[in-house]
């Protein structure tokens, strides 16, 4: 049972990470983002999940050293975007950002998608990032199942995270089962399919059970589930809302009708089918 914001899951090398998190994805870099990361962590929030490609790194690092929370006690997350993925470029990819965020080192490390042909060879660049001890865990996102198993046939570290577009259109059983398996955490990105499910009768009518909003029961359904989650917002009552799911446990019914309402529908690029 998840009972509080900085409640962790321990992932498969001992290292803990916050069950929940903000996102930062098209958040511009500036003072709207550092007032955002900052008010997630004045509120509570311990992770902040940033990458490459959301060229907003500066801006989270700036808001962690005025934060007031020694960095220790935080959780931050980066990612490799596809132009830098290989082995040589993927450690200067992973330099650039440790150097924008002014940090040491990550938290956690990922590889933002699977480019085809490139992404054992990233994933062996993240192995020598880990084991020189710069980051505390490395993982994937938005891999599929045989991306997965390309990487358990090479690799010397296990990835300790997945994250992947997940949320109750989406849910990804095979993925999900998979990691379990393997003992890889799964991690939802646009748990609230952008806003898309907030209307959905059937969570309309769950959230009014229990005297919560929609957002708040796709969270809590996320965290009943093992899935990570990581909101994005920049309004502060949303941010505060969000986070205030952990007074309340969904009934097993509850439970199944949400994942009841998958139809696979995907609001980004499917793994299978990318060209950026």
């Amino acid at each position: 049972m998840v009972n509080s914001l900085q409640d962790t899951t321990v992932l498969n090398n001992g290292v803990h990470m916050p069950w929940m998190g903000l996102g930062v994805f098209k958040v511009e870099d500036g003072q709207v983002l550092v007032d955002a990361v900052k008010t997630a962590i004045k509120n509570g929030y311990r992770s902040i999940d940033t990458a490459s490609f959301y060229n907003n790194e500066e801006g989270v690092g700036r808001a962690v050293k005025e934060c007031g929370v020694p960095r220790d006690q935080l959780f931050i997350t980066s990612k490799v975007w596809n132009s830098d993925q290989g082995y040589e470029s993927t450690i200067k990819a992973f330099e650039s950002t440790l150097e924008k965020l002014d940090m040491d080192y990550l938290d956690l490390y990922l590889i933002h998608w699977p480019v085809k042909g490139k992404y054992v060879d990233t994933w062996r660049a993240l192995e020598k990032i880990y084991k020189e001890g710069k980051v505390r865990a490395i993982g994937v996102s938005n891999f599929n199942v045989h991306h997965l198993e390309d990487i358990l046939a090479v690799c010397e570290v296990k990835p300790a995270v997945n994250q992947v577009e997940y949320h109750p259109h989406l849910t990804q059983e095979e993925v999900r089962a998979y990691c379990e398996r393997e003992k890889i955490q799964l991690e939802a990105w646009s748990p609230l399919k952008k806003g898309q499910l907030l209307n959905d009768p059937t969570i309309v009518e769950i959230a009014n059970k229990y005297n919560k909003n929609s957002a708040q029961v796709i969270l809590r359904w996320d965290l009943q589930n093992h899935v990570v989650t990581i909101p994005k917002s920049i309004t502060e009552s949303r941010i505060v809302d969000n986070a205030n799911i952990f007074d309340f446990t969904l009934a097993e019914e509850d439970m199944q009708r949400i994942s009841g309402l998958n139809i696979n529908e995907r609001t980004g690029a499917d793994p299978d089918n990318f060209h950026f």
